[in-house]
């Protein structure tokens, strides 16, 4: 009863953080199945590989220091931070690279790094909250599930956004340098926060008392207001890219001016989905889908050119255009 309760503790809130992420991508949503995958490779392969390779490496530093308090503070400061987010990386480089197409701009990669870091954390939520009720009993568990899940829930998601980041800024580059140092800054961005906050836990928090963990939240907090000011950027962003290149697709014919009207504006796409009703409501949303991913690959071809076959795919979102224009609701 008690591991039901720390998976429904766990997994129901990481399940509702990753749709609050997966809301926040309001233009071009990202395919639920690559989704889900890298949220499965966070709850299952990242923490087994951790569990693992943390207790190699705290092994290696026992033996090097002969002390069970250096080990243990290594391993937290450390060795946690460099593999786990490492490993939660790893799922990101396999979209950027198995499924190229569908890695299109900066929140694209904080996406996928924010739902790979959900998985991990669900799955480490469990572990812990096991633990408490083992040592405490029910009250120890709910106490932790308000400290981890509640004020601390979005602290592996940030983390591993920055690798999305970076590997985001990597793919719309043409300059070999970014190429090769954004995806390396990103990821130490997110050892940097994950040593950080649990340095501050081991450090202060359990020092300081109340204040120390006051503090810990206060920086965990700043972080995550950062990251969010990052992707409120990108949403505007992308809605300037829809405004520009999607401008001229009414020249050609391929949008009516209704249609562009409604495509770049996030209240004019949500009134037109949900006026939208039986067969049109999902040919309107795949509809609104197209425009964005238009945008995008018109955005790829100005900076990137034909790379990765762009202008046949430019082409094929045109021609779906075309066939849905007449039932998508404006």
């Amino acid at each position: 009863m008690s591991l039901l309760l720390a998976i429904a503790l766990s997994f129901i809130p990481a399940f509702c953080y990753a749709c609050i992420v997966y809301w926040l991508d309001r233009f071009e949503k990202e395919p639920k199945r690559l989704l889900g995958g890298v949220f499965v490779w966070g709850a299952l392969v990242a923490t087994i590989g951790a569990i693992f390779w943390s207790l190699l490496l705290g092994l290696g530093i026992y033996f090097i220091t002969g002390s069970e308090g250096a080990t243990d503070v290594a391993g937290a400061v450390l060795v946690a931070p460099l593999v786990e987010e490492s490993l939660k990386g790893m799922a990101i480089i396999i979209v950027f690279l198995a499924f190229r197409r569908e890695f299109d701009n900066v929140l694209d990669g904080i996406v996928y790094g924010a739902v790979v870091g959900l998985g991990f954390a669900a799955t480490e939520n469990v572990l812990y909250l096991m633990q408490a009720y083992s040592e405490g009993g029910l009250g120890d568990m709910l106490v932790l599930f308000v400290i981890r899940v509640i004020l601390g829930g979005w602290g592996h998601a940030v983390y591993t956004a920055f690798i999305g980041m970076g590997l985001a800024y990597a793919r719309l580059s043409r300059n070999p340098a970014v190429y090769l140092l954004a995806p390396v800054g990103g990821w130490v961005i997110a050892v940097f926060l994950h040593a950080l906050h649990n340095g501050m836990a081991v450090f202060l928090a359990e020092s300081a008392g109340l204040g120390g963990f006051v503090a810990l939240l206060l920086v965990d907090w700043t972080g995550w207001a950062i990251a969010l000011g990052v992707v409120v950027w990108e949403i505007f962003r992308e809605r300037h890219w829809m405004a520009t290149y999607l401008r001229d697709e009414v020249q050609r014919g391929t949008l009516s001016e209704s249609h562009y009207r409604t495509a770049h504006s996030m209240r004019a796409q949500f009134a037109a989905r949900w006026k939208a009703s039986g067969p049109n409501r999902r040919a309107t949303r795949r509809f609104y889908q197209l425009c964005a991913e238009l945008s995008h690959k018109l955005h790829q071809q100005q900076r990137l050119g034909d790379e990765g076959g762009n202008s046949r795919i430019i082409e094929s979102l045109r021609a779906e255009l075309a066939r849905l224009a007449p039932v998508a609701v404006v």
